[in-house]
C-alpha cells in the first residue's frame, strides 16, 4: 500500500468517525511517521523519551508511526488498515475531548472507540 491509498483511506476513516461523534473540526492534518521522529515529538510534548504509536494535538493534528503500526497490525492479527483505522479513531476520540489517563478513561475510551470501529470498518 502506498502513501496516497494510505491518505485517501484515511481521510473516508476520519470523516465517518466525526459524523457518528457529530463534531466539526475545520481540519484534521494526519501525518504518518517514522520511529525516530515520532519519538522526538513525544519527548518535546509529552516529556515521554520512547515512540508512541499515535499522538493527537487539539489544533486538529494526528500523528500516526507507520512502523508502530505495522508492527501492533501483526502482533493483534489483522490488517495494517485495521490498525490505521484504530489508530486514527484513536486520536479523533482524543480530539474531541476523551483521555486514557486513568484505567476508568482508558476503558471508556476504549468501549468507544471499538465500537465506532465496527460501524465504520465492520468488525471487532
Amino acid at each position: 500500500m502506498n502513501y496516497y491509498i494510505y491518505k485517501k483511506f484515511l481521510e473516508k476513516i476520519a470523516k465517518k468517525v466525526l459524523k457518528i461523534l457529530g463534531i466539526k473540526i475545520p481540519e484534521i492534518s494526519i501525518v504518518l511517521l517514522g520511529d525516530a521522529e515520532i519519538r522526538a515529538i513525544n519527548k518535546k510534548y509529552r516529556k515521554t523519551n520512547r515512540v508512541t504509536d499515535v499522538l493527537a494535538f487539539d489544533y486538529g493534528e494526528i500523528i500516526i508511526c507507520l512502523p508502530q503500526a505495522k508492527k501492533q497490525a501483526k502482533e493483534l492479527g489483522h490488517s495494517l488498515k485495521e490498525e490505521l483505522a484504530t489508530l486514527l479513531i484513536h486520536g479523533i476520540l482524543h480530539l474531541a475531548g476523551y483521555n486514557n489517563e486513568t484505567k476508568k478513561d482508558f476503558n471508556r475510551m476504549l468501549k468507544r472507540q471499538n465500537k465506532i470501529f465496527k460501524e465504520v470498518y465492520g468488525k471487532k
